[in-house]
C-alpha cells in the first residue's frame, strides 16, 4: 500500500548555515557598531540564543534571522518568537526554541483535520511522524494539498514516499 510521512525537521547543519550568516551580517551593520550583540544557536537543545542592548535591536535581529533562514529554505514557522524577551542590566535577552518534530497536540490537529476532509487514507502517530497509508497514490496527494492549504502553524515536510 502507498505511504508517505509527514514530519517536521529543520537540519542542523542548514540552520547553523543560516545562524553564521546572520552573525556576519549583524557584525558589517552600521547601526550595530559597538553594541554588544550576541547570537548563539545551542544545537543540542535546538535554541537560538539572542543578547542585545535594545527591544528595537532584537527586533531587528530576529528579521534578519528570518530573512536568511529564508533563503537558507528553512520555513519561518520553525521558530517559536512567542516567547518575551527578558532584560537583564544593560542587555536585552531572548531565548528562540526551533521547533523540530511535530508535538502531540500539533499531530493530532493534522489527523483531525484529514478525517474530517472525507478522504480514504489512515493515518498514524510514531512519535514525532504521522505515517499516512492509503490504496491510491491520487489520495495520499490529496492528503499532501489538504495539509499545505491548511495552516497548522507549524512547518511540515513530506518525505519517505512509497508506492
Amino acid at each position: 500500500m502507498p505511504s508517505f510521512d509527514i514530519t517536521s525537521k529543520v537540519d542542523l547543519q542548514t540552520l547553523d548555515n543560516a545562524i553564521n550568516t546572520v552573525k556576519k551580517e549583524i557584525e558589517n551593520r552600521f547601526d550595530f557598531k559597538g553594541s554588544p550583540v550576541k547570537i548563539e544557536l545551542n544545537k543540542k537543545d535546538y535554541k537560538v540564543d539572542l543578547e542585545a542592548e535594545s527591544e528595537m535591536k532584537l527586533t531587528q535581529i530576529t528579521d534578519v534571522i528570518l530573512s536568511r533562514s529564508m533563503k537558507q529554505g528553512i520555513s519561518p514557522e520553525a521558530f517559536d518568537f512567542s516567547k518575551e524577551h527578558s532584560p537583564s542590566g544593560k542587555v536585552v535577552r531572548k531565548e528562540v526554541p526551533v521547533r523540530n518534530g511535530i508535538k502531540q497536540e500539533d499531530a493530532k490537529k493534522i489527523i483531525k483535520a484529514i478525517k474530517d476532509s472525507g478522504l480514504k487514507v489512515q493515518s498514524q502517530i510514531m512519535d514525532d511522524v504521522i505515517r499516512i497509508t492509503a490504496k491510491k497514490i491520487d489520495d495520499l496527494q490529496e492528503v499532501i494539498t489538504l495539509c499545505k492549504n491548511s495552516n497548522f502553524g507549524i512547518a511540515l515536510q513530506y518525505v519517505n514516499m512509497k508506492s
